[in-house]
């Protein structure tokens, strides 16, 4: 959930309706948890509109939605409480995806910390008066990527998990979403960081990756894949997901630190084309937004299927040819602006049918006592982060009160704006600097932004802060790629919601309030009903639909039983819509499909 632009306006415009002035742009961020497998269509910038068939209400509109009911449940339950915080490491669960670029940062720089990642864990607790656990934010660095590109269903990987863990640890026997406890698991300055620890290699040879490009002698950059703990994705994203749910769960056993304090927040919008900087004795500037060729290249996470290789400082003429050809070429302005970025889309000076990418963007701060959460909207990589927090600590200790603030990073706030790299490791261009779209200063620019926020709460000076120039909001020329959907067949003979395969009689183990593909459901003998035990939302369930041709298509359900299962007689149902024809009118209609009745036992023998 990497832009929520549009999104962002829809919620603030339903609070405002419902709360007045109580939600604004200053005190709401939304921060993605981030995923690499959730739905597309949610960009009102032709770049992202491209990637994801256009902008699809069907999309944007649940996600409206679920924010605003979530901040509706928060704001009905609001009652007196406390906060805690705790800082702690965690290791083994990260690795740095761009090492080469960290290595061109200053050595002295580099000298000052112990890894190429950011370890920490930072949680907050919150309780009632009583002291009982109301629930928990917490901030680590890593990539929701533990769910390669191959997976074709909806996850919140690895973050995700971890948050679904805390709550079905603090909600024991509550369906996934229901419960008190709410856990949080925000991401970070994530920018060049991996959950594949194994490291990247060559599949086809088992070699070691070129160092510097990621790539293969024999396949390119394709070849080259980074892997994670486990023998599939599916353990991988438990292992790192289980690791993070681990460290967060001690950290909020172990915080006492009480934090105390008034509640502020600093919002600006800031035009990020033309920035100017002064570094040392000179004026620079922010660009107008572009792509470099290495962004092509994709990372080890996934990488992109042209010839394109990551570190190319140098353009290629074949690729410059069909970009002119297709977009026209970058002004030599931009190309001077980005300089050593080979300008594979010059973003910024495209604008049909709408801009491709934004260029008016969010700034923002909210203080919490002595917590900090910096909104920032994109990717900061690991070194990025570093200054991004040390700049904020300043400016807030600079009020000269003699308190520990802890500052936290909430990437992917409010827009998106791909990556955030420091000067240096811009230089080299891999993926990264090349998706640094406002050029060499940008994290410079955003230095400076974020500290103007930060002194201004310092100074109890916010209300002084120009607001700045308000990003467009496109209601025309959005386009949608997706083709309706089609009528519904289904074989002679059959109705929708029919079982093709049945479960097995016996098995032994190794009330949704919204709308689920998929219940598993256990037969309680006392009242003779079926009680919900898992939806779709279960990390141990799967849904997969095929689509087959003729206009008909499979569904296949998973239940993968964990050893925890009670014993007893289960069913599967799967919930579904059908499209038919009904005289001249097409008709959506609901069914639904149960499977026979099956055993759980621990032990085939105790039949």
């Amino acid at each position: 959930m990497d832009h929520l632009l549009k999104s962002h306006w829809s919620v603030l415009r339903a609070l405002r309706v419902k709360y007045g002035d109580l939600y604004r742009q200053d005190n709401v961020a939304l921060s993605g948890t981030h995923t690499h497998c959730g739905l597309g269509g949610f960009f009102q910038y032709t770049l992202f509109m491209l990637s994801s068939k256009g902008y699809i209400p069907e999309s944007v509109q649940p996600l409206v939605d679920g924010i605003v009911k979530s901040i509706d449940i928060a704001h009905r339950n609001m009652r007196p409480g406390r906060i805690y915080r705790k800082r702690g490491d965690l290791g083994g669960s990260s690795l740095n995806r761009s090492p080469h670029s960290y290595m061109n940062n200053p050595e002295e720089e580099r000298h000052r910390y112990e890894t190429n990642t950011d370890n920490q864990v930072v949680v907050l607790k919150f309780t009632d008066l009583d002291g009982d656990g109301i629930g928990m934010l917490s901030w680590f660095a890593v990539h929701a990527v533990s769910m390669n590109y191959t997976n074709r269903m909806v996850s919140s990987d690895n973050m995700g998990h971890a948050s679904y863990l805390m709550e079905q640890d603090k909600n024991p026997g509550e369906l996934p979403g229901q419960g008190g406890f709410v856990a949080g698991f925000s991401s970070s300055n994530l920018g060049d960081v991996t959950p594949n620890i194994k490291g990247p290699f060559c599949i086809n040879t088992m070699k070691p990756c070129d160092y510097l490009n990621s790539s293969c002698p024999v396949g390119g950059t394709k070849m080259c894949q980074a892997f994670g703990p486990g023998n599939d994705m599916f353990e991988s994203t438990r292992i790192i997901g289980h690791n993070i749910y681990m460290k967060a769960k001690e950290l909020y056993a172990e915080a006492d630190e009480e934090v105390t304090g008034s509640i502020q927040s600093a919002h600006q919008w800031v035009n990020m084309t033309d920035v100017k900087i002064q570094l040392n004795d000179t004026h620079v500037s922010t660009c107008k937004p572009a792509l470099g060729h290495s962004f092509a290249a994709g990372t080890t996470d996934g990488g992109g299927d042209l010839n394109f290789t990551q570190g190319a400082t140098d353009g290629d003429p074949f690729w410059n040819g069909i970009r002119d050809a297709l977009v026209g070429p970058p002004s030599n302005e931009t190309q001077d602006c980005h300089h050593p970025k080979p300008i594979l889309f010059s973003t910024g000076e495209i604008n049909w049918p709408l801009p491709w990418h934004p260029q008016i963007i969010d700034v923002q701060i909210i203080t919490v006592g002595s917590v900090a959460i910096v909104a920032v909207p994109g990717e900061f990589t690991t070194m990025s982060g570093r200054r991004l927090r040390a700049a904020v600590k300043q400016e807030l200790e600079s009020d000269g009160v003699n308190r520990d603030w802890e500052v936290v990073l909430a990437g992917l706030s409010n827009v998106y704006t791909h990556y955030i790299t420091t000067f240096e490791e811009y230089q080299v261009q891999r993926y990264e600097g090349a998706s640094t779209i406002f050029g060499p200063h940008t994290l410079s620019a955003y230095l400076q932004k974020y500290a103007g926020l930060a002194r201004a709460i310092a100074q109890d000076e916010v209300s002084k802060l120009p607001p700045g120039p308000e990003p467009p909001f496109f209601e025309k020329n959005l386009f949608n790629l997706l083709s309706a959907a089609t009528l519904d067949r289904k074989p002679d003979n059959t109705s929708f919601g029919d079982v093709l395969q049945q479960v097995y009689p016996v098995y032994r183990p190794v009330r949704p309030s919204d709308k689920t593909f998929v219940t598993v459901e256990i037969f309680d003998n006392r009242t003779e009903t079926w009680e919900i035990v898992h939806t779709d939302a279960s990390w141990e369930t799967r849904f997969h639909w095929l689509k087959g041709s003729n206009r008909q298509s499979n569904a296949t359900v998973e239940w993968h039983i964990p050893a925890t299962a009670q014993a007893g007689s289960y069913r599967i149902q799967h919930f579904g819509h059908c499209k038919q024809l009904k005289g001249l009118q097409t008709v959506i209609t609901p069914y639904s499909g149960s499977s026979d009745t099956f055993t759980v036992t621990p032990s085939f023998y105790h039949l």
